[in-house]
Order: structure tokens, then C-alpha cells, then sequence
């Protein structure tokens, strides 16, 4: 289900990290950063660390200053997962926030934006996010999705896919591996109506985008190519 890779590396939380601020957005505290009078909206939807997470944020401001309107709700209440945690492996934790309940918290959130007359909604979805991503991508809710290193999807969930989708993944993944990957490829590609992109990253591992050591050069130059491709999928299908 979710190994220790998925909880590798885990960031260091700040609340106050980030150019954005905080608000309520369909109910859940959210971190947002942009215009609000743009009409072009992403939605990041996170790993299991949250929105606190200062590599998130700086990845969701430079999203934001490229035009779009950006928010990050907290979907986990104020609980995101601790590592340290020996009363709460990750297994337990993900019993009180399984994706499926990600899923129905996003909705409103949707709603939200819309009301704020959004006209498109990109949305990523991190690791554990990917997952509640991939239903909003079933059922139209958003009109094009970027999945980084995703957890949980299935074939049979990228069958379901109706929005464009970008699966940015790692060579070195347990929870996507490679293998899985390509599966979600060959299955894209045969969907005329569906424009979806593959994407493998040699050398990295799974979590590589927004949990990266800053001072190790390579590890950087990485993830920035990873956030270019993000930017660049945003840039043709939200805008």
C-alpha cells in the first residue's frame, strides 16, 4: 500500500512559508497565492505532509506568478502525517484520511472557484494528491491534471481519466514504479479525445519535486525541470 519511500525526506513545516496568505476556500483552510481577478485557477492537492511543507509553497508561488490563481487546502484538518509518530505509522494515519474523503473535500473547493468566476482549473495532485486528482479528472471537474510521483492510482483509474493529464514520475519509484507507468501510457495514448503526456525522470526518487535537498545541486536542477513541464502542461491546457 504506501512504503517508507512515500514518507521519505519529510519537509520541515512552516506556516508562515511562502508570498501567499491563508483563507477559507469550500470550507477548508487554504494557502493561496496569485491574482485574485485571475480567471485561470490550479489547485495543488498535496502529499501526506501538507500544505505547510515550504517546498510546496515555493512551487505553488511560481505557478501563481505565472498568471495562475493558486490554492493549496489543507486536507487533512490540521493533522498531516508526522513520521515520528510511533502510534500513528502511515498505514493508521491513512485510515482517518484516505483519498476517497480527499475527494469529497476537493468538491466544494471546486465549487468554490467557480463561484469566484474561474473559468479553468488545473489541478496537481503529489503523491498521496494524485489519487484525488485522478477522480476530479474522471468526472470533469477540472480541465487538465499533473500528477508528480503519484501513490494509490491504478490502471483502471487512468481508464477513467476525461481531462488531460501529465504523469511526471521517477525511475526510482516503489509506489509507481516504471512498469506502471508506461501501462498509464499505452492506455493514454490509445484515448484520441485525451491529450496525456509520460514523463519518467532518470535517477530521481519518488517525492523529488517538492521534497529536494536545496544545496544539492543536482537534486534542484531535477525538480525544477519537473515544475517547467507542470508549468508548461498548465500554460496549454488552463490558459
Amino acid at each position: 500500500m504506501s512504503g517508507p519511500q512515500c514518507c521519505s525526506n519529510p519537509p520541515t513545516l512552516n506556516p508562515s512559508s511562502g508570498a501567499g496568505h491563508i483563507e477559507q476556500l469550500g470550507g477548508l483552510t487554504t494557502y493561496v497565492s496569485g491574482s485574485p481577478d485571475s480567471k485561470i485557477a490550479v489547485l495543488f492537492i498535496t502529499d501526506v505532509y501538507g500544505f505547510e511543507a515550504p517546498l510546496l509553497r515555493k512551487l505553488a508561488d511560481k505557478v501563481a506568478a505565472a498568471g495562475f490563481f493558486v490554492v493549496a487546502p489543507d486536507f487533512f484538518h490540521g493533522d498531516p502525517f508526522v513520521p515520528d509518530d510511533a502510534n500513528r505509522p502511515i498505514r493508521v494515519w491513512l485510515q482517518d484520511h484516505g483519498p476517497d474523503k480527499g475527494f469529497d473535500d476537493a468538491k466544494p473547493v471546486v465549487e468554490a472557484l467557480k463561484n469566484k468566476g474561474i473559468s479553468a482549473i488545473g489541478a496537481v495532485g503529489i503523491c498521496w494528491g494524485a489519487k484525488v486528482v485522478v477522480e476530479l479528472a474522471k468526472v470533469e471537474l477540472i480541465q487538465a491534471a499533473v500528477l508528480l510521483h503519484p501513490s494509490f492510482v491504478t490502471v483502471d483509474d487512468i481508464k477513467g481519466v476525461k481531462a488531460h493529464i501529465s504523469i511526471l514520475g521517477a525511475e526510482i519509484d516503489h509506489m509507481s514504479p516504471p512498469e506502471l507507468l508506461k501501462q498509464f501510457e499505452e492506455i493514454l495514448s490509445a484515448k484520441p479525445e485525451v491529450d496525456g503526456f509520460v514523463k519518467i525522470f532518470p535517477k530521481v526518487s519518488h517525492g523529488w519535486t517538492v521534497r529536494y535537498n536545496v544545496e544539492d545541486e543536482e537534486a534542484v536542477k531535477c525538480a525544477d525541470e519537473a515544475h517547467e513541464d507542470l508549468l508548461a502542461w498548465f500554460t496549454k491546457y488552463v490558459k
